[in-house]
């Protein structure tokens, strides 16, 4: 695939992305987010793999590193935001 394909297809995918995020309800969004950010684990383990397979190449590990990095901020993300929701429909106890 050339690059003008490749930035084609960005661009379009991106597009795409932007209109569905636009359509989702409010109370909808913290949920689909916080379960797209738990996905960012899959891309831990393909930045993981990169690294282990790159043998000593610098920039494979380069990619994989910087891959890994916003991956493991994506999930740690995720979780806060999870919690945060979850946080929101707890009881509150009681305080005398």
């Amino acid at each position: 695939m050339e690059f003008a394909d490749a930035f084609w297809v960005l661009l379009l995918g991106s597009l795409l992305g932007l209109e569905l995020i636009g359509k989702v309800p409010p109370t909808l969004h913290t949920p689909l987010m916080s379960g797209a950010n738990a996905i960012s684990g899959i891309t831990m383990l393909a930045a993981l793999t990169l690294i282990i397979t790159a043998d000593g190449r610098t920039p494979l590990l380069l990619m994989g590193a910087v891959s890994l990095g916003f991956a493991l901020f994506n999930v740690v993300g995720g979780f806060l935001v999870t919690d945060r929701m979850l946080a929101m429909f707890s009881r509150k106890s009681s305080r005398k």
